[in-house]
């Protein structure tokens, strides 16, 4: 039996979720909150399963409410949002923050609002069985509230203070500040930025600071690519890996995140400002350039074409692989034949796509590194290039970005 804690606001929202898992043989609802402070008392007295969090809440929205609840008593959590640009903003921010799953709640009449049940109910069974890490979270570093007090309206979307990791960056300082007029979707506001050696890129904020890696001799890393195919978990693992990636990295990152149209423009946005590497959501077209890193959008399978000497990204919305579009197999697919100069990253996720892709990745002399089973969300896809025998490494979370950097250097 699967315990929900639901947190929402709204009474409407409350009922529809209730019936929802009241239906089912394996959900109990264990109890309702209509505020993120209320959720997390909840969460503490009743040891839920699994929680239903509104991101939009009085008093404590849902995104202060995942961070106290990921430090104090990790939970899986599923995110309910909307499909305002601030929803997937926010929605994205919480994937970080340890969130297993989102669903994006369809405004209006119950029927639309029907449609979401049959994923609702699919996505908290998985997120029932993921395993949640605790977040370290510093008390005097909280999240930009989305709402003001009182009110369900968000304002503009503000800065997240991310806890602070060890990783792999080069040297600088900035100072940013929360600000409703700095041009970025995350309030971002930086004065005075150093400029990295390399990039000529704003440090990012002092949380996010890691320790630097040198890249010394790239060797042949500027004919290098790096593919990284994740799914659940996906968001907060590719902050642990591309935020420790050097500015200077010599070669390409193509990546393909299981996620909806939409929200990885957010992801993509999110990372970019956290990052040393450029990071940007995929257009159809792009050259591949030393030092950025591009993320397929959703609804859409990544390719990269050979194009004279230099390399291409084409998209396309034929069918779905697997179930999946972008699919991790297409991308490994059009890249197996750059042979011993990829660098295949497989990472969190449910099922096993890019298992398949890997074969031929390995068949034509390409490296590969797995996420390891105790820092996965969901041991799935990695596990199936792992029982296959086609890892040359397997590697937490954390160290995954110095495995990058070492075999680019190879």
């Amino acid at each position: 039996m699967i315990r929900v804690l639901i947190a929402d606001d709204s009474a409407f929202m409350r009922k529809i979720l209730t019936d929802f898992f009241n239906k089912q043989p394996d959900f109990e609802v264990a109890g309702a909150a209509i505020n993120g402070k209320e959720a997390i008392n909840k969460v503490m007295e009743l040891s839920p399963d699994l929680v239903t969090m509104d991101v939009n809440m009085p008093v404590m929205d849902g995104l202060n409410a995942l961070a106290v609840i990921m430090e104090k008593q990790p939970t899986p959590v599923v995110m309910l949002s909307s499909l305002t640009q601030q929803g997937t903003e926010a929605t994205v921010r919480a994937l970080s923050l340890g969130a297993v799953d989102f669903i994006s709640k369809a405004g209006g009449s119950i029927s639309k609002l029907d449609a979401i049940e049959d994923e609702l109910l699919e996505k908290c069974r998985n997120a029932a069985r993921a395993k949640v890490r605790r977040m370290p979270y510093t008390p005097q570093k909280k999240l930009a509230s989305l709402t003001t007090p009182g009110t369900s309206t968000p304002p503009v979307m503000k800065r997240v203070e991310l806890p602070q990791r060890q990783g792999l960056k080069l040297g600088g300082t900035a100072s940013v500040t929360p600000s409703q007029n700095s041009g970025s979707p995350f309030g971002v506001k930086r004065s005075n930025p150093i400029i990295l050696q390399a990039r000529g890129k704003p440090q990012p904020p002092a949380a996010n600071k890691v320790t630097p890696v040198a890249m010394g001799s790239i060797g042949n890393g500027a004919r290098k690519l790096v593919a990284i195919g994740t799914s659940t978990g996906g968001p907060q693992a590719l902050q642990q890996v591309i935020t420790r990636l050097p500015g200077n990295l010599p070669c390409g990152v193509v990546v393909v995140q299981h996620m909806p149209a939409g929200f990885t423009k957010a992801l993509a946005d999110r990372l970019d400002t956290i990052s040393q590497v450029s990071v940007k959501e995929a257009e159809d077209g792009d050259v591949i350039k030393p030092g950025w890193v591009y993320i397929a959008p959703g609804s859409h399978h990544l390719r990269v074409q050979e194009d004279g000497s230099s390399r291409k990204i084409v998209l396309g919305q034929d069918p779905p692989v697997g179930n999946h579009r972008p699919a991790v197999n297409v991308m490994y697919d059009s890249v197996a034949g750059i042979g011993r100069n990829l660098v295949a990253v497989i990472m969190t996720g449910m099922g096993c796509d890019g298992c398949e892709g890997m074969k031929k990745i390995k068949a034509a002399g390409g490296y590969s590194i797995a996420q390891d089973e105790p820092t996965c969300v969901v041991y799935g896809m990695p596990k199936a290039v792992v029982d296959a025998g086609l890892a040359d490494e397997v590697k937490p979370v954390e160290s995954i970005a110095q495995a990058i950097v070492e075999a680019v250097k190879r």
